[in-house]
């Protein structure tokens, strides 16, 4: 049970029917968002193997000498590779407290619907009970948006530096959910950090 009156991940305050959870409704609901667009964007990583592969597929019947491979998209298709071997260990993880079932028979792509499939079935569960559920969600964020700009080729966010109270520099996207400030170790959620003033150019550097 959470003895904090905050969700671990966005920081807001729960709301009365959402005491005692580890996360609150809005963020739970958008892990359950990831985990049903992973298996699907995983499919997708064949099209984008070849360097220089555009969004579509490759055409079939070409003349020409096959373009080199991506090795990176390569190692994100491997079993133990940064998307099926997290969260095959978070599924563990939850099988411990009886929250999940760890399946490795099939392929890659089987496995992976498996994982998905079965943390998203255990999530409301998990969210209200787990102490790390903000920890697994987060690492479900990066492999969804590693996955999403890989298919859509789109870049990675830009950073920009704001300046805490205490004179710290924070490096922050404009997506971050929270940060805590190494030098006074102070915590912002995503609305309190944007509304830091901007870092000075020397500062930045």
């Amino acid at each position: 049970m959470n003895d904090l009156d905050t969700c671990l991940r966005c920081r807001h305050t729960l709301r009365d029917h959402e005491t005692g959870r580890y996360l609150c409704n809005h963020c739970e609901d958008r892990v359950a968002v990831h985990l049903g667009a992973i298996p699907g964007l995983f499919a997708q990583l064949d099209q984008h193997l070849a360097r220089g592969a555009g969004n579509g597929p490759a055409v079939s019947g070409s003349k020409t000498a096959p373009a080199p491979l991506r090795i990176g998209i390569l190692d994100l298709q491997t079993e133990r590779g940064p998307v099926l071997g997290p969260l095959e260990t978070w599924v563990r993880d939850w099988e411990e407290g009886g929250y999940a079932e760890v399946n490795e028979a099939g392929t890659v792509t089987d496995r992976l619907a498996h994982a998905c499939r079965t943390l998203r079935f255990n999530l409301a569960r998990a969210a209200a009970q787990h102490p790390a559920i903000d920890e697994a969600a987060d690492e479900i964020a990066t492999i969804w948006r590693t996955l999403s700009r890989i298919t859509t080729g789109e870049t990675a966010p830009r950073k920009i530096a704001v300046t805490c109270p205490c004179q710290q520099t924070l490096r922050i996207t404009l997506d971050v959910r929270a940060v805590t400030c190494p030098a006074c170790q102070t915590e912002y959620g995503h609305s309190e950090v944007l509304r830091l003033p901007l870092a000075d150019r020397r500062a930045a550097a």
